[in-house]
Protein backbone atom coordinates (compact mmCIF):
# COMPACT_ATOMS: atom_id res chain seq x y z
CA UNK A 1 0.00 0.00 0.00
CA UNK A 2 2.91 2.55 1.00
CA UNK A 3 4.91 1.70 -2.03
CA UNK A 4 2.14 2.03 -4.49
CA UNK A 5 0.79 5.39 -3.01
CA UNK A 6 4.11 6.61 -2.72
CA UNK A 7 4.80 5.48 -6.47
CA UNK A 8 1.29 7.23 -7.07
CA UNK A 9 2.38 10.83 -5.33
CA UNK A 10 5.80 10.78 -7.90
CA UNK A 11 3.55 11.01 -10.60
CA UNK A 12 3.58 14.48 -12.58
CA UNK A 13 0.44 16.34 -13.61
CA UNK A 14 1.16 15.59 -17.12
CA UNK A 15 2.37 11.74 -16.15
CA UNK A 16 -1.59 11.29 -14.77
CA UNK A 17 -3.06 12.23 -17.82
CA UNK A 18 -0.89 10.11 -19.78
CA UNK A 19 -1.75 7.29 -17.72
CA UNK A 20 -5.28 7.96 -18.16
CA UNK A 21 -5.40 8.10 -21.70
CA UNK A 22 -3.16 4.71 -22.16
CA UNK A 23 -5.58 3.31 -19.59
CA UNK A 24 -8.33 5.08 -21.52
CA UNK A 25 -6.93 3.30 -24.76
CA UNK A 26 -7.34 -0.20 -23.80
CA UNK A 27 -10.84 -1.58 -24.78
CA UNK A 28 -13.09 -3.31 -21.44
CA UNK A 29 -13.77 -6.25 -23.73
CA UNK A 30 -12.51 -7.60 -27.11
CA UNK A 31 -13.08 -5.37 -30.15
CA UNK A 32 -15.97 -5.86 -31.94
CA UNK A 33 -16.38 -5.96 -35.99
CA UNK A 34 -19.42 -5.84 -38.24
CA UNK A 35 -19.50 -8.04 -41.82
CA UNK A 36 -22.19 -6.36 -43.91
CA UNK A 37 -23.70 -8.64 -47.21
CA UNK A 38 -25.26 -5.83 -49.41
CA UNK A 39 -27.69 -6.95 -52.37
CA UNK A 40 -27.80 -4.81 -54.15
CA UNK A 41 -31.28 -3.63 -55.88
CA UNK A 42 -33.70 -5.17 -52.91
CA UNK A 43 -34.53 -8.91 -52.29
CA UNK A 44 -37.45 -10.09 -52.73
CA UNK A 45 -38.97 -10.92 -49.30
CA UNK A 46 -41.72 -13.16 -50.31
CA UNK A 47 -39.15 -15.86 -52.27
CA UNK A 48 -36.60 -15.98 -49.57
CA UNK A 49 -37.03 -15.06 -45.90
CA UNK A 50 -41.25 -14.17 -45.37
CA UNK A 51 -42.80 -17.01 -47.82
CA UNK A 52 -47.05 -16.10 -48.22
CA UNK A 53 -47.65 -20.04 -49.03
CA UNK A 54 -51.57 -19.32 -48.50
CA UNK A 55 -51.97 -16.11 -50.57
CA UNK A 56 -53.25 -15.91 -54.15
CA UNK A 57 -51.82 -16.98 -57.30
CA UNK A 58 -51.35 -13.10 -58.11
CA UNK A 59 -48.75 -12.78 -55.37
CA UNK A 60 -47.33 -15.93 -54.23
CA UNK A 61 -44.11 -17.39 -56.61
CA UNK A 62 -43.29 -20.65 -57.27
CA UNK A 63 -41.21 -21.61 -55.04
CA UNK A 64 -42.32 -24.34 -51.83
CA UNK A 65 -41.61 -23.60 -48.91
CA UNK A 66 -39.29 -25.68 -46.25
CA UNK A 67 -39.22 -25.82 -42.45
CA UNK A 68 -35.78 -25.20 -40.91
CA UNK A 69 -33.90 -26.14 -37.98
CA UNK A 70 -35.49 -23.45 -36.12
CA UNK A 71 -40.23 -24.81 -35.20
CA UNK A 72 -42.09 -22.03 -36.94
CA UNK A 73 -39.81 -20.78 -39.14
CA UNK A 74 -40.12 -20.98 -42.64
CA UNK A 75 -37.78 -20.30 -45.55
CA UNK A 76 -38.52 -20.66 -49.33
CA UNK A 77 -36.46 -23.93 -51.32
CA UNK A 78 -34.15 -21.48 -52.65
CA UNK A 79 -31.97 -21.52 -49.46
CA UNK A 80 -31.98 -25.17 -48.01
CA UNK A 81 -28.63 -24.72 -46.47
CA UNK A 82 -29.74 -21.43 -44.76
CA UNK A 83 -32.44 -23.52 -43.01
CA UNK A 84 -30.26 -26.06 -41.88
CA UNK A 85 -28.59 -23.30 -39.49
CA UNK A 86 -31.44 -21.14 -38.81
CA UNK A 87 -30.36 -21.61 -35.26
CA UNK A 88 -27.60 -19.22 -35.84
CA UNK A 89 -29.42 -16.32 -36.96
CA UNK A 90 -32.36 -14.36 -36.56
CA UNK A 91 -34.75 -12.87 -39.29
CA UNK A 92 -36.37 -9.44 -38.76
CA UNK A 93 -39.60 -9.08 -40.95
CA UNK A 94 -40.53 -5.94 -40.31
CA UNK A 95 -38.09 -3.60 -41.96
CA UNK A 96 -39.91 -0.37 -43.02
CA UNK A 97 -39.12 3.29 -44.49
CA UNK A 98 -39.81 6.01 -47.68
CA UNK A 99 -37.01 5.55 -50.23
CA UNK A 100 -38.74 3.67 -52.75
CA UNK A 101 -35.60 4.48 -55.32
CA UNK A 102 -32.48 2.55 -54.87
CA UNK A 103 -30.59 5.74 -54.24
CA UNK A 104 -33.48 7.06 -51.45
CA UNK A 105 -33.72 3.53 -49.71
CA UNK A 106 -30.35 2.73 -49.99
CA UNK A 107 -29.17 6.33 -48.25
CA UNK A 108 -31.69 5.38 -45.69
CA UNK A 109 -30.26 1.91 -44.95
CA UNK A 110 -26.76 3.18 -44.71
CA UNK A 111 -26.82 6.61 -43.36
CA UNK A 112 -30.21 7.29 -41.86
CA UNK A 113 -31.41 9.70 -44.43
CA UNK A 114 -35.28 10.03 -43.76
CA UNK A 115 -35.34 12.34 -47.12
CA UNK A 116 -37.91 9.82 -49.72
CA UNK A 117 -36.12 11.34 -52.69
CA UNK A 118 -33.54 10.29 -54.58
CA UNK A 119 -29.89 12.68 -54.67
CA UNK A 120 -27.19 12.26 -56.56
CA UNK A 121 -24.85 11.59 -53.61
CA UNK A 122 -25.39 11.60 -49.94
CA UNK A 123 -25.80 14.48 -47.45
CA UNK A 124 -24.95 12.34 -44.37
CA UNK A 125 -21.73 9.72 -43.69
CA UNK A 126 -23.12 6.13 -44.18
CA UNK A 127 -22.54 4.31 -40.88
CA UNK A 128 -19.37 2.37 -42.25
CA UNK A 129 -17.28 5.84 -41.98
CA UNK A 130 -18.83 6.67 -38.38
CA UNK A 131 -17.97 3.86 -37.42
CA UNK A 132 -14.42 4.11 -38.43
CA UNK A 133 -14.18 7.38 -37.67
CA UNK A 134 -15.24 7.32 -34.57
CA UNK A 135 -13.22 3.98 -33.70
CA UNK A 136 -9.83 5.25 -34.73
CA UNK A 137 -10.08 7.41 -31.66
CA UNK A 138 -9.02 3.95 -29.67
CA UNK A 139 -6.03 1.91 -30.37
CA UNK A 140 -5.42 -0.74 -32.60
CA UNK A 141 -2.88 -3.24 -33.28
CA UNK A 142 -3.55 -4.50 -36.71
CA UNK A 143 -1.77 -2.62 -39.39
CA UNK A 144 -4.60 -3.32 -41.66
CA UNK A 145 -7.34 -0.59 -42.17
CA UNK A 146 -10.17 -0.75 -39.91
CA UNK A 147 -12.53 -0.72 -42.63
CA UNK A 148 -12.51 -2.57 -45.96
CA UNK A 149 -14.72 -3.05 -48.67
CA UNK A 150 -14.76 -6.30 -50.50
CA UNK A 151 -16.33 -5.64 -53.53
CA UNK A 152 -17.38 -2.06 -51.72
CA UNK A 153 -20.85 -0.22 -51.84
CA UNK A 154 -20.52 2.70 -53.81
CA UNK A 155 -22.41 4.14 -56.48
CA UNK A 156 -26.12 2.19 -58.15
CA UNK A 157 -25.63 2.86 -61.67
CA UNK A 158 -25.08 7.23 -61.91
CA UNK A 159 -26.01 7.79 -58.13
CA UNK A 160 -23.83 7.49 -55.54
CA UNK A 161 -25.01 5.56 -52.67
CA UNK A 162 -22.50 5.53 -49.70
CA UNK A 163 -19.87 7.76 -49.04
CA UNK A 164 -18.29 9.90 -45.90
CA UNK A 165 -20.10 13.23 -46.00
CA UNK A 166 -19.13 14.97 -43.94
CA UNK A 167 -16.62 12.77 -41.95
CA UNK A 168 -13.13 13.27 -43.56
CA UNK A 169 -12.91 11.20 -46.71
CA UNK A 170 -9.94 9.33 -44.83
CA UNK A 171 -11.95 7.45 -42.85
CA UNK A 172 -13.41 5.81 -46.50
CA UNK A 173 -13.10 1.90 -46.96
CA UNK A 174 -9.70 0.15 -48.87
CA UNK A 175 -11.65 -0.83 -51.71
CA UNK A 176 -10.92 -4.13 -53.04
CA UNK A 177 -12.88 -5.00 -56.04
CA UNK A 178 -10.90 -7.49 -58.04
CA UNK A 179 -12.57 -11.18 -58.23
CA UNK A 180 -11.06 -12.70 -54.97
CA UNK A 181 -12.01 -16.49 -56.73
CA UNK A 182 -9.49 -15.66 -59.51
CA UNK A 183 -6.54 -17.44 -59.20
CA UNK A 184 -3.78 -14.13 -60.43
CA UNK A 185 -6.17 -12.31 -56.93
CA UNK A 186 -3.81 -9.65 -55.49
CA UNK A 187 -4.59 -6.72 -54.31
CA UNK A 188 -2.63 -3.63 -55.39
CA UNK A 189 -0.28 -1.83 -53.04
CA UNK A 190 -0.41 -4.66 -50.30
CA UNK A 191 2.64 -6.05 -49.69
CA UNK A 192 5.92 -5.95 -51.23
CA UNK A 193 7.45 -9.38 -51.42
CA UNK A 194 10.69 -8.49 -52.97
CA UNK A 195 13.96 -7.10 -50.70
CA UNK A 196 14.83 -4.82 -53.41
CA UNK A 197 11.69 -3.11 -54.05
CA UNK A 198 11.21 -2.64 -50.02
CA UNK A 199 15.02 -1.47 -49.85
CA UNK A 200 14.35 0.59 -52.14
CA UNK A 201 10.97 2.21 -50.71
CA UNK A 202 12.60 2.54 -47.25
CA UNK A 203 15.11 5.17 -48.71
CA UNK A 204 12.82 7.04 -50.74
CA UNK A 205 10.47 7.70 -47.42
CA UNK A 206 13.27 8.63 -45.51
CA UNK A 207 14.04 11.50 -48.23
CA UNK A 208 11.23 12.40 -48.05
CA UNK A 209 11.11 13.07 -44.25
CA UNK A 210 14.09 15.11 -44.61
CA UNK A 211 12.79 17.41 -47.36
CA UNK A 212 9.56 18.41 -46.05
CA UNK A 213 10.57 18.68 -41.90
CA UNK A 214 10.77 22.25 -42.38
CA UNK A 215 6.98 22.36 -43.80
CA UNK A 216 5.55 20.02 -41.16
CA UNK A 217 7.26 22.17 -38.39
CA UNK A 218 5.37 25.50 -39.81
CA UNK A 219 2.12 23.44 -40.65
CA UNK A 220 -0.67 25.36 -38.74
CA UNK A 221 -3.33 24.10 -39.88
CA UNK A 222 -2.38 20.60 -38.49
CA UNK A 223 -2.96 19.05 -42.19
CA UNK A 224 0.35 17.75 -42.39
CA UNK A 225 -0.46 15.25 -38.99
CA UNK A 226 -3.20 13.48 -41.29
CA UNK A 227 -0.67 13.59 -44.24
CA UNK A 228 1.41 11.82 -41.68
CA UNK A 229 -1.22 9.37 -40.68
CA UNK A 230 -2.23 8.06 -44.60
CA UNK A 231 1.53 7.89 -45.37
CA UNK A 232 1.84 5.63 -42.34
CA UNK A 233 -0.97 3.73 -43.17
CA UNK A 234 0.15 3.49 -46.47
CA UNK A 235 3.93 2.14 -46.01
CA UNK A 236 2.36 -0.47 -43.65
CA UNK A 237 0.01 -1.96 -46.21
CA UNK A 238 3.26 -1.97 -47.92
CA UNK A 239 5.61 -3.26 -45.87
CA UNK A 240 3.99 -5.42 -42.63
CA UNK A 241 3.74 -9.06 -43.73
CA UNK A 242 0.32 -9.60 -41.67
CA UNK A 243 -1.43 -7.19 -44.25
CA UNK A 244 0.00 -9.29 -47.40
CA UNK A 245 -0.98 -12.46 -44.95
CA UNK A 246 -4.58 -11.57 -44.55
CA UNK A 247 -5.49 -10.71 -48.65
CA UNK A 248 -3.61 -14.25 -49.36
CA UNK A 249 -6.98 -16.18 -49.89
CA UNK A 250 -4.94 -18.87 -51.49
CA UNK A 251 -3.83 -19.90 -47.43
CA UNK A 252 -7.40 -21.09 -46.98
CA UNK A 253 -7.96 -25.17 -47.08
CA UNK A 254 -9.33 -25.83 -50.42
CA UNK A 255 -12.29 -27.66 -48.79
CA UNK A 256 -12.88 -24.28 -47.07
CA UNK A 257 -12.86 -22.61 -49.96
CA UNK A 258 -14.98 -25.10 -52.04
CA UNK A 259 -17.64 -24.61 -48.85
CA UNK A 260 -17.68 -21.02 -49.22
CA UNK A 261 -18.17 -21.83 -53.31
CA UNK A 262 -15.29 -21.18 -55.95
CA UNK A 263 -16.91 -17.95 -57.03
CA UNK A 264 -16.93 -14.51 -56.78
CA UNK A 265 -19.83 -14.54 -54.24
CA UNK A 266 -18.10 -17.38 -52.13
CA UNK A 267 -14.53 -15.93 -52.07
CA UNK A 268 -15.27 -12.50 -51.14
CA UNK A 269 -17.19 -13.60 -48.02
CA UNK A 270 -14.32 -15.60 -47.23
CA UNK A 271 -12.08 -12.63 -47.40
CA UNK A 272 -14.35 -11.49 -45.52
CA UNK A 273 -13.76 -13.63 -42.81
CA UNK A 274 -10.02 -14.04 -43.07
CA UNK A 275 -10.12 -10.02 -42.43
CA UNK A 276 -12.39 -9.93 -39.50
CA UNK A 277 -9.91 -12.55 -37.73
CA UNK A 278 -6.63 -10.43 -39.03
CA UNK A 279 -8.34 -7.24 -37.06
CA UNK A 280 -10.42 -5.22 -39.73
CA UNK A 281 -13.59 -4.02 -37.56
CA UNK A 282 -15.81 -2.88 -40.57
CA UNK A 283 -16.24 -4.95 -43.83
CA UNK A 284 -18.71 -4.46 -46.45
CA UNK A 285 -19.60 -7.25 -49.43
CA UNK A 286 -21.88 -6.23 -52.44
CA UNK A 287 -23.68 -9.38 -53.96
CA UNK A 288 -23.71 -7.96 -57.10
CA UNK A 289 -22.27 -8.67 -60.89
CA UNK A 290 -22.76 -11.19 -63.32
CA UNK A 291 -24.00 -13.66 -60.95
CA UNK A 292 -26.89 -11.45 -60.09
CA UNK A 293 -28.11 -12.21 -63.89
CA UNK A 294 -28.69 -10.11 -66.92
CA UNK A 295 -28.78 -6.60 -65.22
CA UNK A 296 -26.06 -7.64 -62.33
CA UNK A 297 -27.89 -7.01 -59.81
CA UNK A 298 -31.25 -7.63 -57.56
CA UNK A 299 -33.48 -5.50 -59.18
CA UNK A 300 -35.90 -7.94 -60.77
CA UNK A 301 -38.42 -5.87 -62.60
CA UNK A 302 -39.94 -7.97 -65.45
CA UNK A 303 -38.20 -5.21 -67.72
CA UNK A 304 -34.81 -6.33 -66.20
CA UNK A 305 -35.48 -10.18 -65.69
CA UNK A 306 -37.85 -12.93 -64.91
CA UNK A 307 -37.48 -12.29 -61.41
CA UNK A 308 -38.50 -16.14 -60.57
CA UNK A 309 -35.78 -17.23 -62.97
CA UNK A 310 -32.89 -14.85 -61.59
CA UNK A 311 -33.83 -15.95 -57.87
CA UNK A 312 -33.16 -19.42 -59.44
CA UNK A 313 -30.01 -18.39 -61.14
CA UNK A 314 -28.43 -16.94 -57.86
CA UNK A 315 -29.83 -18.34 -55.31
CA UNK A 316 -27.08 -21.29 -55.08
CA UNK A 317 -24.30 -19.21 -54.89
CA UNK A 318 -25.85 -16.51 -52.48
CA UNK A 319 -26.94 -19.75 -50.01
CA UNK A 320 -23.78 -21.35 -49.73
CA UNK A 321 -21.84 -18.44 -49.65
CA UNK A 322 -24.14 -16.90 -46.39
CA UNK A 323 -23.94 -19.76 -44.98
CA UNK A 324 -20.76 -21.22 -45.01
CA UNK A 325 -19.94 -17.45 -43.55
CA UNK A 326 -22.37 -17.83 -40.76
CA UNK A 327 -20.86 -20.90 -39.88
CA UNK A 328 -17.06 -20.72 -39.71
CA UNK A 329 -18.57 -17.36 -37.66
CA UNK A 330 -19.60 -19.89 -35.02
CA UNK A 331 -17.05 -22.61 -35.79
CA UNK A 332 -13.93 -20.26 -35.30
CA UNK A 333 -15.41 -18.54 -32.11
CA UNK A 334 -15.99 -15.35 -33.99
CA UNK A 335 -19.58 -15.48 -32.85
CA UNK A 336 -19.78 -12.77 -30.14
CA UNK A 337 -17.35 -10.15 -31.48
CA UNK A 338 -18.34 -10.30 -35.24
CA UNK A 339 -22.00 -9.65 -36.47
CA UNK A 340 -23.16 -10.27 -39.82
CA UNK A 341 -25.97 -8.57 -41.44
CA UNK A 342 -27.36 -9.09 -45.03
CA UNK A 343 -29.94 -6.70 -46.33
CA UNK A 344 -30.53 -5.01 -49.14
CA UNK A 345 -32.23 -1.37 -49.73
CA UNK A 346 -35.32 -2.71 -49.88
CA UNK A 347 -38.13 -5.89 -50.43
CA UNK A 348 -40.42 -6.53 -53.88
CA UNK A 349 -43.80 -5.85 -54.29
CA UNK A 350 -45.57 -8.86 -53.40
CA UNK A 351 -47.97 -8.63 -56.48
CA UNK A 352 -46.31 -9.92 -59.24
CA UNK A 353 -46.56 -7.54 -62.55
CA UNK A 354 -46.16 -8.86 -65.99
CA UNK A 355 -43.96 -6.39 -68.66
CA UNK A 356 -42.31 -7.34 -71.71
CA UNK A 357 -38.53 -7.77 -71.45
CA UNK A 358 -35.94 -5.34 -72.25
CA UNK A 359 -33.58 -7.82 -73.40
CA UNK A 360 -32.22 -11.37 -73.76
CA UNK A 361 -29.86 -12.58 -71.22
CA UNK A 362 -29.23 -15.00 -67.96
CA UNK A 363 -32.43 -14.91 -66.57
CA UNK A 364 -34.23 -12.94 -69.02
CA UNK A 365 -36.43 -14.05 -72.07
CA UNK A 366 -35.91 -12.30 -75.17
CA UNK A 367 -36.72 -8.27 -75.93
CA UNK A 368 -40.44 -8.00 -75.91
CA UNK A 369 -41.66 -11.13 -74.18
CA UNK A 370 -43.64 -10.70 -71.25
CA UNK A 371 -42.33 -12.00 -68.22
CA UNK A 372 -42.94 -11.59 -64.39
CA UNK A 373 -41.33 -9.12 -62.05
CA UNK A 374 -41.55 -7.62 -59.09
CA UNK A 375 -40.85 -4.01 -58.32
CA UNK A 376 -39.60 -1.76 -55.49
CA UNK A 377 -40.91 -2.54 -51.97
CA UNK A 378 -39.84 -0.21 -48.68
CA UNK A 379 -43.27 -0.79 -46.74
CA UNK A 380 -42.10 -4.09 -45.43
CA UNK A 381 -39.04 -6.34 -45.64
CA UNK A 382 -36.50 -8.73 -44.38
CA UNK A 383 -32.94 -8.77 -43.31
CA UNK A 384 -31.00 -11.37 -41.50
CA UNK A 385 -29.17 -11.12 -38.63
CA UNK A 386 -26.30 -13.50 -37.42
CA UNK A 387 -23.43 -13.88 -34.65
CA UNK A 388 -22.41 -10.27 -32.63
CA UNK A 389 -23.64 -12.36 -29.45
CA UNK A 390 -27.11 -11.50 -30.27
CA UNK A 391 -30.38 -13.55 -29.93
CA UNK A 392 -30.64 -15.79 -32.54
CA UNK A 393 -33.02 -18.61 -33.73
CA UNK A 394 -36.13 -16.88 -34.46
CA UNK A 395 -38.03 -14.19 -35.86
CA UNK A 396 -38.76 -10.47 -34.54
CA UNK A 397 -41.78 -9.22 -36.29
CA UNK A 398 -43.81 -9.72 -39.06
CA UNK A 399 -45.63 -8.27 -42.31
CA UNK A 400 -49.07 -8.97 -42.87
CA UNK A 401 -50.70 -12.05 -44.79
CA UNK A 402 -49.83 -10.48 -48.56
CA UNK A 403 -46.19 -9.12 -47.42
CA UNK A 404 -47.34 -5.28 -48.03
CA UNK A 405 -47.05 -4.01 -44.59
CA UNK A 406 -45.75 -4.28 -41.51
CA UNK A 407 -48.23 -6.05 -39.14
CA UNK A 408 -45.87 -6.32 -35.46
CA UNK A 409 -42.83 -4.62 -34.34
CA UNK A 410 -42.29 -2.21 -37.30
CA UNK A 411 -38.82 -1.35 -37.61
CA UNK A 412 -37.08 1.74 -39.29
CA UNK A 413 -33.30 2.13 -40.62
CA UNK A 414 -32.47 4.24 -37.75
CA UNK A 415 -33.76 1.01 -35.32
CA UNK A 416 -31.30 -0.78 -38.10
CA UNK A 417 -28.76 1.58 -37.09
CA UNK A 418 -28.23 1.98 -33.99
CA UNK A 419 -28.16 -2.33 -33.61
CA UNK A 420 -25.63 -1.64 -35.58
CA UNK A 421 -23.62 0.98 -33.49
CA UNK A 422 -24.64 -0.86 -30.17
CA UNK A 423 -22.83 -3.93 -31.56
CA UNK A 424 -19.50 -1.47 -31.78
CA UNK A 425 -19.86 0.10 -28.54
CA UNK A 426 -20.84 3.49 -30.13
CA UNK A 427 -23.71 5.45 -28.21
CA UNK A 428 -25.97 6.24 -30.66
CA UNK A 429 -28.25 8.08 -28.90
CA UNK A 430 -25.55 10.77 -27.37
CA UNK A 431 -22.82 10.81 -30.28
CA UNK A 432 -22.56 13.72 -32.86
CA UNK A 433 -20.04 14.55 -35.57
CA UNK A 434 -19.81 18.07 -36.52
CA UNK A 435 -21.16 19.02 -40.16
CA UNK A 436 -19.67 20.96 -42.99
CA UNK A 437 -20.93 23.90 -40.89
CA UNK A 438 -19.65 22.75 -36.92
CA UNK A 439 -22.83 21.59 -35.82
CA UNK A 440 -23.07 18.53 -33.98
CA UNK A 441 -24.91 16.43 -35.55
CA UNK A 442 -26.41 13.46 -34.03
CA UNK A 443 -25.35 9.95 -36.22
CA UNK A 444 -28.89 8.73 -35.73
CA UNK A 445 -31.55 11.07 -34.70
CA UNK A 446 -33.97 8.86 -33.29
CA UNK A 447 -34.39 5.13 -33.05
CA UNK A 448 -32.97 2.81 -30.50
CA UNK A 449 -31.52 -0.65 -30.81
CA UNK A 450 -33.85 -3.43 -31.31
CA UNK A 451 -34.04 -4.97 -28.16
CA UNK A 452 -35.28 -8.26 -28.91
CA UNK A 453 -31.78 -9.01 -30.93
CA UNK A 454 -29.77 -7.84 -27.72
CA UNK A 455 -29.10 -10.26 -25.33
CA UNK A 456 -29.47 -9.24 -21.63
Amino acid sequence: MSLGLTGFASLSWPGLLKLRAENAAKPSRERTAVILVWLRGGCSHLDTYDPKPDIGSEYRGPFKTIKTKVPGMQLTELLPLQAKIADKFTLLRSMTHTGGGHPAGSLQMLSGDTDPRDKPKPLLPDWMTVANYLRSKNKRTSPLPNYIGVNPIVNYDSFTIAGPGFVNAAYSPLAVSSDPSRPEFAVPNVGLSNPSQLARLTDRMALLHSLDKLERNVDAAGEMGAMDQFESQAMTLLTNPQTRHAFDIGKEDKRTRERYGMHRWGQQLLLARRLVESGVEIITSCLDGPQCGRVANWDDHAVNHNVFEALRFRAGAFDQAVSALIEDVYARGLDKRVLVVVSGEFGRTPKISHVASSGAGEASAAAGVVQPGRDHWPRAFTNLWAGGGLQTGGVIGASDKRGEDVAEHANSPHDFLATIYHHLGIDSAKETINDFSGRPTPIVPNGSPIRELIRV
